[in-house]
């Protein structure tokens, strides 16, 4: 079974936006203009628009390791789930 390298589980995508709310709630530059002071809303802002500059490395159950292209996973979990 090939292990889709463009697409991003919903559990990613909360680590995703969890991990970059905190990173800007420790004084992490904010990457878009928003009025927003929420450290969580700003960052699902920042997925939505493709801003965030994040890699995703997975390791599967084989022991293999392959890296995703979070962009190109970004825009299709958003044209998939909005």
């Amino acid at each position: 079974m090939k292990w889709p390298e463009d697409r991003l589980t919903r559990f990613e995508v909360a680590r995703i936006i969890s991990a970059r709310a905190l990173q800007i709630s420790v004084g992490a530059p904010i990457l878009i203009k928003t009025n927003e002071r929420d450290p969580s809303k700003i960052a699902e802002q920042e997925f939505k628009q493709m801003k965030i500059p994040m890699t995703i490395k997975r390791k599967l159950p084989n022991g293999q390791k392959i890296i995703v292209d979070i962009k190109k996973a970004t825009k299709k979990w958003l044209e998939e789930n909005n």
